[in-house]
């Protein structure tokens, strides 16, 4: 497989398709073949979501206490979600930096932005980028998930917070699979924009916007106060009863798609086929051009909104417009 040709938006090595399309589930008129194609990319096969399920179930069952433990808060099973939670993300964004930029396996096939990461930067607490990601993502990334963990399954523990049983609400059991993925999109939406104000900018966000170019330990490379807000979609099962299974879920779909969405190359390629989607274009063109597609495609708030870059030349100008008369 080759890079495709010449990208019609200046400064990028790679473009993928355009325009970028939202999910189907929110367009009109209703395009049925499409849904059924986004579902079955995003759940069937070898697919993140599916691979998510996989991983809280293996966690639920072998490496997280049981809401018996858990009702009492001691710290040798917050330790053990801690360093669980600490190697799971060593092993994706790790790995995946391994794979495409130490050893740089796939070549620059597929990447958005032809530049290295920066080895330096006065930008960076740590002195280059890599190093500063690290130390944000595994301490106030796996920090504030491991927190987020440890607060629901104590409540769950103690009946402080609804639970779900299996085998009384089976439909709903696997719904909230399907739906977690949609809330996380809304959330993150509003969160990010309220990141975009000023004062929470300046205190805040701006430090995961030290990344221009963004690698796998980009996506979580967050400030403390960033870190508080974006995990702070679990809460809403304080309301809506689920089962700790999905309170593992929830948490690692945020987390680790944190890092593979920021991984810099659209697909995974094994022997030369696309095997699975990673990097997000879309939210890419957030980090370089800042004032573009604050959420993702799942929840198509910037196209509803007016802040959606579809990855087009005209939707650029229309973007370089807005700026000029801003001036």
């Amino acid at each position: 497989m080759t890079d495709a040709p010449e990208p019609q938006l200046p400064g990028w090595h790679y473009v993928p398709d355009t325009p970028i399309r939202v999910s189907p589930f929110f367009c009109w008129p209703p395009e049925p073949l499409r849904m059924l194609g986004w579902f079955a990319k995003n759940w069937f096969a070898f697919a993140e979501n599916t691979i998510l399920v996989a991983l809280a179930l293996i966690c639920w069952t072998w490496l997280s206490p049981s809401l018996e433990t858990a009702a009492t808060l001691a710290p040798g099973w917050i330790a053990g979600l801690w360093l669980r939670n600490l190697v799971l993300m060593t092993l994706v964004a790790g790995g995946l930096h391994w794979f495409f930029y130490v050893r740089k396996r796939q070549g620059s096939k597929l990447k958005f932005d032809g530049r290295d990461l920066m080895n330096k930067g006065r930008q960076f607490s740590f002195g280059g980028q890599v190093r500063d990601n690290m130390f944000w993502t595994l301490v106030s990334g796996v920090g504030f998930w491991t927190a987020y963990e440890v607060l629901m399954l104590w409540g769950m523990g103690n009946g402080w917070i609804p639970s779900l049983v299996i085998g009384d609400h089976p439909v709903w059991f696997v719904a909230l699979f399907l739906l977690t993925p949609l809330w996380i999109s809304f959330h993150f939406y509003w969160i990010h924009r309220a990141l975009h104000w000023g004062p929470l900018y300046r205190i805040a966000h701006a430090l995961h916007h030290r990344n221009v170019n963004v690698g796998p330990w980009s996506g979580l490379s967050m400030h403390p106060v960033e870190s508080f807000g974006f995990f702070s979609s679990i809460l809403i099962h304080l309301i809506i009863p689920a089962h700790p299974l999905h309170i593992i879920f929830h948490l690692q779909h945020q987390a680790l798609t944190a890092a593979t969405s920021h991984t810099g190359f659209e697909d995974l390629l094994v022997k030369d086929k696309r095997q699975l989607s990673l990097g997000r274009f879309h939210h890419q063109m957030h980090h370089r051009y800042f004032e573009v597609n604050y959420g993702n495609l799942e929840v198509p708030w910037d196209k509803w909104f007016g802040s959606f870059h579809d990855g087009t030349a005209e939707a650029h100008e229309r973007l370089k417009e807005r700026r000029q008369r801003r001036v």
